[in-house]
C-alpha cells in the first residue's frame, strides 16, 4: 500500500503530534515545579484593619474589636485554632513574647469555646483577648489564609507584616523588628 501524495512530500508531518506533546509536558513540568520565591505578599500591608467586632472565644477572656487595635501600642494579631497543630508549635514563641511584653490578641477561627479553653490549658495563654471567627468573615477580610498567621498591627490599627505559618524561634528577631518599626 501507497503512502498519500501529501505524506510522502512531507515527512515531518508526521512528527507535529509528538513534538505537540513533548512542548505541552513540558510546559506542565515548568508550572508545577516550586517557585523561586515562596514569599506571599499581602496586600493587607499598610492598610488599615477591617472593621470587625467578635464575641468571646471563650469565658475568662475578652472578646476582639479592631477598635481594641488603634489604641496607641503595637499588636500582633495571631490567627490560630485549637485543632491547629502549627498553631501548638508556636505556642512557646508567643508565650516568650508576652513575657516580654507583646500585646498578643488572638482570633479563634472556626472554634468551639470549650476546644479553645482546652488548647489554652494545654500550650498557655499569651493573649489578652481572643475574638471568635466561627464564619472565617474577619479572617478573610484581613487576607490570611490559613492557621496560623500572625499580623504586626501598629496602634492605629494598620497593618505593618504579615507571617504566614508558625512563628518559630528563627523567626523571633524578624517579628521583634517589625513590632519595633510599628511604633
Amino acid at each position: 500500500m501507497n503512502a498519500p501524495d501529501g505524506a510522502r512530500r512531507r515527512p515531518w508531518l508526521l512528527w507535529v503530534p509528538l513534538v505537540g506533546f513533548i512542548l505541552l509536558a513540558t510546559i506542565f513540568i515548568i508550572g508545577l515545579r516550586k517557585p523561586d520565591d515562596p514569599t506571599i505578599t499581602s496586600k493587607m500591608i499598610g492598610a488599615p484593619l477591617p472593621a470587625f467586632a467578635l464575641p468571646a472565644a471563650t469565658p475568662g477572656v475578652q472578646g476582639l474589636s479592631s477598635a481594641d487595635l488603634a489604641t496607641g501600642t503595637p499588636h500582633l494579631v495571631n490567627i490560630f485554632a485549637s485543632w491547629c497543630v502549627p498553631c501548638a508549635a508556636e505556642a512557646p514563641q508567643l508565650e516568650l513574647l508576652a513575657k516580654n511584653n507583646v500585646p498578643i490578641v488572638g482570633i479563634a477561627i472556626r472554634d468551639r469555646p470549650d476546644d479553645v479553653a482546652g488548647f489554652l490549658a494545654r500550650y498557655g495563654n499569651p493573649y489578652a483577648r481572643i475574638g471568635s471567627d466561627v464564619t472565617s468573615k474577619v479572617q478573610i477580610a484581613l487576607g490570611s489564609s490559613g492557621v496560623p498567621e500572625t499580623f504586626v498591627v501598629d496602634g492605629k490599627g494598620v497593618i505593618r507584616l504579615q507571617k504566614i505559618g508558625p512563628i518559630m524561634p528563627q523567626d523571633m528577631a524578624d517579628v521583634q523588628a517589625a513590632l519595633e518599626e510599628a511604633r
